[in-house]
């Protein structure tokens, strides 16, 4: 079974860290780029960050630039997404996804497999 786990999701006080992971199983995220999106409450999916196949491109939303740094560990089929300083904004399910492409493109319409998210609450 093809499917993407996340994991690393919780309660953080503003300010604070996390990291999530992102990890295939039933297929090797080496031939994909990998997305992280986002979905808060009554709003719709944003994309967050993507890298490319190899590593080499990465691209964040402008809301976590400088914040957000996204790497992959193509070795242990896993992708990571560090958050730090983080916003009570910041607050939403976060999830994987993965599009079998090359470059650091990750359309929210346009991916191939999906994880299914993990709850990130920012709050005092």
């Amino acid at each position: 079974q093809l499917q993407l786990v996340e994991s690393g999701g919780g309660l953080v006080q503003p300010g604070g860290s996390l990291r999530l992971s992102c990890t295939a199983s039933g297929f090797t995220l080496n031939y994909y780029a990998i997305g992280w999106f986002r979905q808060a409450p009554g709003k719709e999916r944003e994309g967050v960050s993507c890298i490319s196949r190899y590593g080499g491109s990465k691209i964040y939303a402008d809301s976590v630039k400088g914040r957000f740094t996204i790497v992959r560990d193509n070795a242990k089929n896993t992708v990571y997404l560090q958050m730090n300083s983080l916003k009570p904004e910041d607050t939403a399910v976060y999830y994987c996804a993965a599009v079998r492409t090359v470059q650091a493109v990750c359309p929210t319409d346009g991916m191939d497999y999906w994880g299914k998210g993990t709850l990130v609450t920012v709050s005092s």
